[in-house]
């Protein structure tokens, strides 16, 4: 079957429907299938709109909302995880997954599905270590800390994709797997994103936990967006024993969506032709849930999940023959994904806008029913049921919690080794850059999609090597997949180090014109929104 693949869509639903319309037209493709790899911005009204972590003047509404009220649907088949500009309030919905529309599936915090005999998985948001190891606690109203931490990787979402066994197809996370980029081009990646060099010379670029799943999971393909660039992969993995067979995996990084940019890509993946048309759950994804369900944490507390080191009882909650085949027979072998959606909020309304609508903690009747069938914690209602409990502590010791949690003085050591000496403090998802640089297509597999010749993954892969464990993940773990850089004056100009403390003190104090007393700070997601500009320099 032919899976369309596309990078950040930020909420530009129309535009990448007619996209598919369009190679469907001049060239008689037609996807059976659309997986988008984050930044899906289902974006429902006003509210969703201040649920989102971008600079206020980004914040369209863009055309998801007519999906969602009905006015249209979507015309195939589309699946998607989250990434880190989310209309987070909806996602936190769906943290097991669930229709944000009909035909518009959301695999939540992470999941795994099929397809036509296709096993697709996924993992939602990108990994900040200093949330790592917390539960998911956030909910809306959000204030300046909750509104980033809510779409950060918690250990537990890798720790329950690890007991899989069963091979995986399809593999999606929004940041890259840490280590990727030195199974492509890598030469070609640093011509066109010059201000990666640092963070791919020490290992330091993309995600150490999508880095242990690729290792573990060893899927067939994987595909992520997030650094708005096209780069293309292989990695060969080491064989545990002599009896497994070699297994590869053709890694994919899409481009954003804008006019005039090959965002999409077409595959061709062997499917089960006696399959069924409709989206399924995975029994052994449903099985592990059970399995994993008393690790359920609502609390910003840090935690390590159970390994083998002689403190837990239990480490192993991979599960059996025995287990998944309970699982089929409670659903009577009928593994159909119901079409459940239900509107859980107003739509937005152009001649009625709502300025001031405020967003609302929801438990989404999908959420229950799913809980409800499979006997699982319902996070929402746990989420619920602690602010309640804890309504009568104050605001004064819940602010004492959230600053000893923003400064991280409070946590123990993360699982990944950290130094963010080099960091802001000031705003870890802000990078400093005189130039965004281009958004090139570096893939070695992809064709411009022009009128003539439609995109394609017929691929020679050239650069086929063997990752070592000590590449895995560093020891020099960064706060963000996202590195600061000093701006680059002249070329040859040298700026002065100065120490945090000092850095922090210019950012927040600035001089007597209200002046920073810094370099201009650019958000390198910041040009996403910036589209219209873009297209004028390109």
């Amino acid at each position: 079957m032919k899976v369309a693949v596309a990078g950040c869509c930020h909420g530009a639903l129309d535009k990448m429907y007619e996209t598919l319309e369009l190679l469907q037209r001049r060239h008689n493709v037609r996807p059976d299938l659309l997986l988008c790899c984050g930044d899906f911005q289902a974006v429902r009204n006003e509210a969703d709109l201040r649920c989102m972590a971008v600079p206020a003047k980004y914040r369209h509404m863009q055309t998801f909302y007519r999906y969602y009220s009905g006015e249209k649907k979507a015309p195939v088949l589309t699946v998607f995880i989250g990434g880190n500009h989310e209309a987070s309030n909806h996602l936190q919905e769906l943290p097991y997954g669930g229709w944000v529309a009909p035909n518009i599936y959301y695999l939540g915090y992470a999941g795994v599905v099929r397809f036509r005999g296709v096993r697709i998985g996924g993992i939602s948001g990108i990994f900040k270590s200093h949330d790592y190891r917390k539960g998911h606690f956030e909910c809306p109203p959000y204030n300046q800390q909750t509104i980033r931490s809510a779409y950060h990787v918690r250990n537990i979402e890798v720790f329950k994709l690890k007991q899989l066994k069963r091979p995986i197809d399809i593999f999606m996370s929004h940041d890259w797997p840490r280590s990727i980029y030195h199974y492509g081009n890598k030469k070609q990646l640093l011509k066109m994103k010059s201000f990666f060099r640092q963070e791919v010379e020490s290992n330091t670029l993309g995600s150490p936990a999508a880095s242990e799943l690729l290792q573990h999971l060893k899927p067939t393909y994987w595909f992520s967006a997030h650094l708005h660039v096209k780069f293309a992969a292989f990695m060969q993995h080491e064989t545990n024993s002599k009896e497994e067979l070699p297994k590869a995996t053709k890694f994919l990084a899409l481009d954003k969506c804008l006019p005039h940019r090959d965002f999409l890509q077409i595959i061709d993946v062997e499917h089960d032709p006696n399959a069924g048309d409709s989206l399924e759950y995975d029994a052994e994804w449903i099985a592990v849930l059970k399995a994993t369900n008393s690790l359920v944490n609502v609390t910003q507390s840090s935690w390590n999940m159970p390994e083998k080191n002689g403190l837990y009882a239990k480490w192993d909650y991979s599960v059996t023959e025995e287990a998944i085949k309970e699982v089929l027979e409670e659903l009577n072998h009928d593994l159909k994904i119901p079409c459940n959606f239900t509107l859980t909020a107003a739509c937005y309304d152009p001649s009625k806008p709502q300025k001031n609508m405020e967003p609302v903690h929801t438990i989404n009747p999908q959420t229950t029913e799913f809980c409800a069938q499979f006997g699982l914690t319902d996070i929402n209602d746990r989420i619920q049921q602690a602010k309640e409990e804890s309504s009568g502590r104050g605001e004064c010791e819940e602010e004492e919690e959230e600053e000893m949690d923003s400064t991280g003085s409070a946590e123990e050591p993360s699982e990944y080794n950290t130094d963010n000496s080099g960091l802001s403090c000031f705003n870890p998802d802000e990078i400093m850059l005189d130039e965004e640089g281009g958004d090139e297509d570096l893939s070695t597999c992809s064709v411009d999609p022009s009128p003539d010749h439609p995109p394609e993954f017929s691929t020679s892969f050239s650069d086929i090597r063997i990752m070592p464990d000590s590449m895995a993940v560093s020891s020099d773990d960064a706060m963000d997949s996202n590195n600061e850089e000093l701006e680059k004056s002249g070329g040859s100009k040298q700026v002065e180090e100065k120490s945090s403390t000092e850095r922090s003190l210019k950012r927040i104090g600035g001089d007597e014109n209200g002046n920073s007393g810094v370099k201009k700070i650019r958000r390198r997601n910041q040009a996403i929104y910036a589209a219209e500009d873009e297209d004028k320099t390109d």
